[in-house]
Order: structure tokens, then C-alpha cells, then sequence
């Protein structure tokens, strides 16, 4: 469906991840929209957190908040969602209870069986969609808008784990023990996160992000044989999707970081040929206004400045406007 969206004011982000220079580095940060902002808090009072990702108007709204508090100093939105949908999407419950809750995880490849085979992904995520749509009218323009999935082994681990965990333990006796099966649905995830992030970019998502947050869990070796492969599948026919379509598409590869790797050494091992993303330490807002200005002065060189993870509940808006304040006194050219 072809949309008539407000022209975009403010592409930095874009020519940035496309590895061009910049005049400066943009800056955004992961979930911006959220729980922090005390209009975020107000607003949930009164809806529950699903009711909100399932609800256009809402997520709309909540996306803009950070764009109307912060403007002028931030230069990307991202859709208010939640990488669990895809999960929902497939047929499992999911509570939020404050933290993500499945009351009926996978606990064997039996229950596999108990998923939806196929997923209409319009019937089952269009809310999404329609989200992404309304909100590139109401930006105007004045930022892009950047639409996202879990990646297929973080959301593997939350579907088979029920929840957040310290030491997984679940999901890897699956991995170890039921390998082939753990990578047959490991690819069944990532053919509905194609699914999804395609409906994405049709309904006027920009750039697109793939969260694995649960990466790090493992070791090289098993991150090579049941993470990456679905990594390199979504990118691989994202794109492919979007070229026999005739849709936008840029043959372009953004890395985020965390704060466990510089990001010269990232720049070494990738031999330039990916932008990064990253990776300040999101704690470093609790720090104080000091420790946030000596810290963006480390990422300020990155391609695009952003944490290292999501950020947390307790950080003071104000803090945050002073990261993108310090952002933009001391970005250089990337």
C-alpha cells in the first residue's frame, strides 16, 4: 500500500548508517519511548503495556514523546512495541508482570506442535503496522522512524526460559541437547521476523533494527551455529523481499554495540565495512552530569551515538537532555 508521508527534514541518521559522512554524529537511544518519561509513566496508569503496543493511537503518542521533549536534539524516533510480539504472534501468551511472563513455556520440542504453523502476520501484528504509519504522518517529518524485531535466539529464550533468567539454563539444555530441533524453530522464528519487518518498511518504517539482546549468552562457537545463521537468513531476504517488491531498500548493514568492546576495535574487526551504532553504558546516566559529558566525548566518533542498551527506568529526563546536549557540543565528523 503506497503512503503519502510528510518529506523528511532530517535524513542524518540515514546517510549515516549508510557509512557516508556526516557533519555530525546522530544520536538516538534504545527505548527512548518508555518508561523513564513521567508522560509515559501517566499515560500507562490507565492501559495496560499489550494494550498499548495493540492500540495505534497509543503508540503512537508514546512514540512522540521523546520527539516533542527532546526536540531539536534527537534525530531518530522508534516505534513503541516490544520484541514479544512475535511470540504473541505465534501463539503464546504473554503477561507483562512488571517484566516479560510466559505462563506456558516450551519445555520440550513436543510443544512446538503447540504454536501456529502458519502466521498471518497482517491478521496478527497489523496493529504494528498501522502504528508505523500513523506516526510517520505525525512526525512531519522531522526525524526518521525506525522500526524493529527480536532476533530469533534472544525471542527463543524468552519463549522457552517464561521469562528473563540469570543463568538460562533452559534454553540451552535445548540447545545442547535438542540441537536440530532448537534450529529448525529457530529458523521458523526468523521466517516470521522477515514477515514482520517487510509489513515494517511497507507501512513507512525507514531503517530497521534486529535486537539480540540475549547474544551474549553465548559462546562464539554457538553464537555461529544457532544465532548468526538466522541473522544472516532476516537480512539476507528483508532484502531480497524488498527489491522484488520495488520497495526501499538500502544494501547497508548497521552494528550495534555494547559497552564491552571499543568501538576502534569493532571498526578493526568489521575493516570498515559496517556502520556502528553504540555503546555507551546506559548506568552512566545515573553518574551524574560529569561522568555523562566525559563518556559521550569516548562515543562522540562513533557513526551513530546511542547506548549500549536500552535504557533504564530510574534515569532523570534531564539527564538524558544533557547526553544529547553533549552529543551535539562534541559529535565530530564520523
Amino acid at each position: 500500500m503506497a503512503h503519502d508521508f510528510p518529506p523528511l527534514k532530517n535524513d542524518l541518521l540515514l546517510r549515516a548508517a549508510r557509512g557516508e559522512k556526516t557533519e555530525r554524529a546522530p544520536v538516538w537511544i534504545m527505548r527512548q519511548a518508555g518508561r523513564y518519561l513521567p508522560e509515559f509513566r501517566e499515560l500507562r496508569k490507565s492501559h495496560e503495556f499489550f494494550e498499548i503496543c495493540r492500540t495505534p493511537d497509543l503508540a503512537t503518542e508514546i512514540t512522540l514523546q521523546p520527539i516533542r521533549r527532546f526536540s531539536g536534539l534527537i534525530d531518530a524516533s522508534i516505534i513503541f512495541s516490544d520484541i514479544l510480539v512475535i511470540p504473541q504472534a505465534l501463539g503464546m501468551e504473554v503477561l507483562m508482570n512488571p517484566g516479560p511472563q510466559f505462563p506456558e513455556p516450551l519445555d520440550t520440542p513436543a510443544d512446538i506442535e503447540k504454536l501456529n504453523k502458519v502466521v498471518d502476520i497482517d491478521k496478527e501484528l497489523g496493529y504494528v503496522f498501522r502504528a508505523i504509519t500513523q506516526t510517520r504522518i505525525a512526525l512531519a517529518g522531522e526525524v526518521p522512524l525506525i522500526g524493529f524485531c527480536g532476533a530469533p535466539w534472544t525471542l527463543f529464550a524468552y519463549m522457552i526460559e517464561g521469562g528473563g533468567s540469570k543463568f538460562f539454563q533452559k534454553v540451552k539444555t535445548w540447545i545442547f541437547k535438542y540441537p536440530e530441533e532448537s534450529k529448525t524453530l529457530l529458523m521458523r522464528i526468523a521466517d516470521v521476523c522477515v514477515d514482520f519487518l517487510v509489513g515494517q518498511v511497507k507501512a513507512g518504517a525507514q531503517m530497521l533494527q534486529v535486537f539480540d539482546s540475549w547474544a551474549g549468552e553465548l559462546s562464539p562457537h554457538d553464537f555461529d551455529l544457532f544465532s548468526l545463521p538466522t541473522l544472516v537468513h532476516i537480512s539476507t531476504n528483508v532484502r531480497k523481499r524488498l527489491a522484488a517488491e520495488n520497495l526501499p531498500t538500502q544494501a547497508t548493514t548497521t552494528l550495534g554495540l555494547d559497552w564491552q568492546i571499543d568501538p576502534a576495535e569493532a571498526r578493526r574487526l568489521t575493516k570498515g565495512k559496517v556502520a556502528l551504532q553504540g555503546n555507551m553504558d546506559p548506568n552512566v546516566l545515573y553518574g551524574g552530569r560529569d561522568a555523562i559529558e566525559s563518556a559521550v566525548k569516548r562515543i562522540s566518533q562513533a557513526w551513530i551515538a546511542n547506548l549500549g542498551h536500552g535504557i533504564t527506568p530510574g534515569v532523570d529526563p534531564e539527564d538524558v537532555r544533557w547526553f544529547f546536549e553533549c552529543m551535539r557540543k562534541y559529535s565530530v565528523q564520523a
